[in-house]
């Protein structure tokens, strides 16, 4: 049994990502396959990003796998589309059972199977594709009753139970780096902006309830791996690949205060040199944490406000106080680390008093880097249930994003 993972996402056809050039490699996937090659499943990854379509298709040619997986979020889905009809009218194809995953296909079941998936992993993915994989080796056919699974079953839709969630994540090894070139990702790094990165995660989910925030496949759960096994993780990458830098792609990294002390005297301990960016809330930062994460080498802190508006805030049901964004703005900055926030812009209901308060905010704190987004509401986030009837245009699915 071979399984070939891949996704859609190809710098080349992103120039403003070419623009910024901070890429990183593709955990989620690199995680399947680590997963699967514990439990004795042959694995290759189809790393996108620095190749194009033609290899891509090359690839699933030359490898001849027994499946293809891949992951899918909005931003690939049209990539993830072409190659799925490409190989379904393709006579030396087609009989390749196509696996989908990811954040989009929960609230798209019915669209992608329609167009051309043989079956879809809904939620987290690893316990669910060894399943599915073993079946398909068994029996050569496509698994109807597998758990964390949408398929379809005499002509409908199946959606299956939901898959429990690994409750220990201390189980998963490390994500399979050693399947894609890491060193085209330090390079683009280095030749940009003269230090190299790379990502790691700490934790799955986020307990927090941001209406625009979607949950389409850890749920509202918060599940961590021990500090030594990140640490550990941390010493891996160090003698394997040694980037100047680390990013913690977590949603909130300092959610607990006891997880990072440990974190902090886990890399005391080792004597471990190094520098890492985050991201937090304001609520769950003071002082004594500012400076554990200063000690441990964090280098850049990004909290969260999205607006300068309390009113605005609130609607989003961000559940936190501006002027304490502010606050740990100043005092990350007076002890040490760089801060970053981020802004959003547009969101329903927003005035211009609003916005000018959002300007007043960033003048106020003065952080060192900002970014700004324009609000958009995904399928399946309560912003999208709040604004679904004011919707002016009905576009093609399968044709945009």
């Amino acid at each position: 049994m071979k399984v070939l993972l891949t996704h859609g996402y190809f710098l080349a056809d992103d120039p403003k990502e070419q623009a910024i050039m901070k890429p990183y490699v593709p955990l989620g996937i690199l995680y399947i396959s680590a997963w699967l090659e514990k439990h004795g499943i042959e694995n290759e990854v189809f790393d996108s990003t620095f190749q194009t379509f033609e290899l891509q298709l090359e690839k699933i040619r030359s490898s001849k796998p027994n499946v293809i997986a891949m992951y899918t979020n909005l931003m690939t889905k049209l990539n993830v589309l072409r190659l799925v009809n490409t190989v379904k009218t393709d006579e030396q194809l087609k009989h390749i059972p196509i696996i989908l995953g990811g954040p989009e296909v929960r609230n798209h079941a019915e669209n992608f199977l329609t167009h051309g998936a043989d079956l879809l992993v809904v939620g987290e993915g690893e316990e669910t594709m060894l399943e599915v994989v073993k079946a398909i080796e068994q029996t050569g056919q496509i698994p109807q009753h597998i758990d964390g699974t949408a398929v379809w079953h005499n002509g409908e839709l199946k959606i299956n139970a939901e898959r429990k969630l690994l409750r220990n994540i201390d189980e998963l090894p490390f994500p399979n780096r050693s399947k894609v070139d890491l060193n085209l990702y330090l390079r683009a790094w280095k030749e940009r902006h003269g230090y190299s990165m790379v990502s790691v995660s700490t934790m799955r989910g986020c307990p927090y309830t941001c209406k625009w925030c979607s949950r389409a496949v850890y749920g509202g759960t918060y599940r961590r791996r021990s500090p030594a096994l990140v640490v550990d993780e941390l010493e891996s990458i160090k003698h394997n690949y040694n980037p100047d830098k680390i990013w913690f792609v977590d949603d909130v990294f300092t959610i607990s205060h006891k997880w990072l002390k440990e974190f902090a005297d886990e890399i005391a301990r080792r004597k471990l040199n190094v520098s890492y960016e985050i991201i937090s809330r304001a609520d769950r930062m003071n002082e004594e944490v500012i400076e554990l994460l200063r000690q441990s080498g964090c280098f850049r802190v990004w909290i969260g406000a999205e607006s300068g508006s309390q009113r605005i805030i609130d609607a989003m049901d961000r559940r936190v106080d501006v002027q304490q964004v502010r606050n740990m703005i100043k005092l990350s900055r007076k002890q040490g680390i760089e801060a970053g926030t981020f802004i959003m812009l547009g969101y329903p209901g927003e005035t211009r008093s609003d916005i000018k308060e959002t300007i007043r905010h960033l003048v106020q704190s003065a952080p060192d880097h900002y970014t700004i987004t324009i609000a958009y509401p995904i399928k399946g986030t309560r912003l999208y249930e709040e604004v679904e009837s004011k919707f002016t245009t009905t576009l093609n699915w399968a044709q945009s994003t």
